[in-house]
């Protein structure tokens, strides 16, 4: 079974998506986590994360693996070096590139092949996963989400910053030429500018027992 959470970035996909996967005894897999890896390790390595070709090289240079939902680069547990603030500002335009997208899509279903997931992305219920048993899209306030990235980030920019970036993000995400971001047909839409995490995990659970 797959059930495939799509969202803007702080709507609360990997939270959710995490309980989920914990209380059904499901694989987690954030696709989004793999674009981020592969922006901390050009950055790692000294080159340019704008440079979509380069990129692409080191993507293909490295093996990603997936852990109790933590990604790995070359057996290395980096999760907890992938939203760092220098991370954040390059990953989505990392994530433009269409060659890149389709690598990182083709690695998503190998690894979910057989398997019993929660997944979630941005493309995740229109492109990767378009036969999904169950699709939701997660959405919340722009500033909402500023919020709690700040608050999950204390050290980093500050609120006003984060906001201006999370609306640029939003901008390139819903108008990228492959995998933008918008709400499948099927999808069961779920505002979680008011919620809380157990309210939103509550709904999932009715939506897929109605």
């Amino acid at each position: 079974m797959v059930i495939a959470i799509d969202g803007p970035a702080g709507s609360g996909k990997s939270t959710i998506a995490r309980l989920l996967a914990s209380e059904l005894g499901f694989y987690f897999l954030n696709t989004g986590s793999f674009y981020r890896a592969y922006t901390l390790a050009q950055i790692e390595r000294g080159l340019d994360p704008l440079d979509a070709d380069s990129v692409l090289e080191t993507a293909k240079s490295i093996t990603l693996s997936v852990s109790n939902g933590d990604i790995h680069i070359d057996g290395v547990d980096v999760e907890n070096k992938l939203h760092t603030p220098e991370v954040d500002k390059f990953c989505s335009p990392v994530s433009v590139d269409p060659r890149l997208r389709e690598y990182v899509n083709e690695q998503v279903r190998a690894l979910a092949k057989g398997m019993d997931i929660v997944t979630e992305g941005r493309d995740t219920t229109t492109v990767i996963f378009p036969d999904a048993d169950y699709k939701f899209y997660f959405d919340a306030s722009a500033e909402v989400r500023a919020e709690r990235r700040t608050a999950e980030h204390p050290d980093g920019p500050d609120y006003d910053t984060v906001l201006e970036e999370i609306m640029k993000r939003d901008e390139r995400d819903k108008n990228k030429a492959v995998g933008a971001l918008k709400i499948a047909d099927e999808a069961i839409y779920i505002d979680t500018t008011y919620l809380t995490i157990k309210q939103v995990c509550e709904k999932v659970l009715e939506a897929m027992n109605s």
